[in-house]
């Protein structure tokens, strides 16, 4: 039997690249990942054009944007024929609850369309991934880690700062590619 891994989608397979496209087209900047300060990419909105924002963020589609992110399509490709894989993507959007379907919608897309050898069947869309109990878990967010024998942090703009300590204290390992990946599981 197969060992079954959980693998998140944003930060993880894909790099927030459509994000910040979407972003910068209506702000008209040039913002970069670097510029994010806290869990929210949005955030580089300034607050008295939130509103406005999200109702031209609802009109797009970031996953147009989105790039994969490096070696992933090859390793993920690999896992796949070793464990029982399947996605993970959390797709509430906090900003206007009622866009979700859709968000849901291209994420969906995104997967079947860019990764064509995984199963549809086993994409899975929860803004609580701790109810998921599998044997390895690959996620940006430590919180959606529990519930894992082995637990992998994918490393982004927002956990970088996540110390040696804490990580050993939960159990976790820090990757920082998918090259990271192949050499622990495969």
């Amino acid at each position: 039997m197969k060992k079954r891994i959980m693998i998140d989608l944003d930060d993880v397979i894909v790099d927030q690249s459509g994000w910040i496209k979407v972003i910068n087209d209506y702000l008209n900047s040039n913002h970069t990942i670097d510029d994010v300060k806290g869990y929210y990419i949005q955030d580089l909105v300034p607050e008295e054009k939130m509103n406005e924002y999200t109702k031209y963020f609802i009109t797009q589609n970031i996953y147009d944007y989105c790039n994969l992110n490096k070696n992933c399509y090859e390793v993920l490709k690999e896992l796949n024929e070793v464990y029982d894989v399947y996605i993970c993507s959390a797709y509430v959007y906090k900003d206007d609850v009622s866009f979700s379907a859709k968000f849901l919608e291209h994420k969906f897309n995104f997967l079947y369309k860019n990764l064509p050898f995984l199963d549809p069947k086993k994409f899975i869309f929860s803004d609580d991934k701790k109810v998921i109990e599998c044997d390895i878990k690959i996620d940006d967010k430590i919180d959606n880690l529990e519930n894992a024998n082995t637990k992998i942090l994918f490393t982004c703009y927002h956990n970088k700062k996540i110390s040696d300590e804490k990580l050993e204290e939960n159990d976790v390992i820090r990757v920082y590619s998918w090259d990271d990946i192949k050499k622990i599981l495969l």
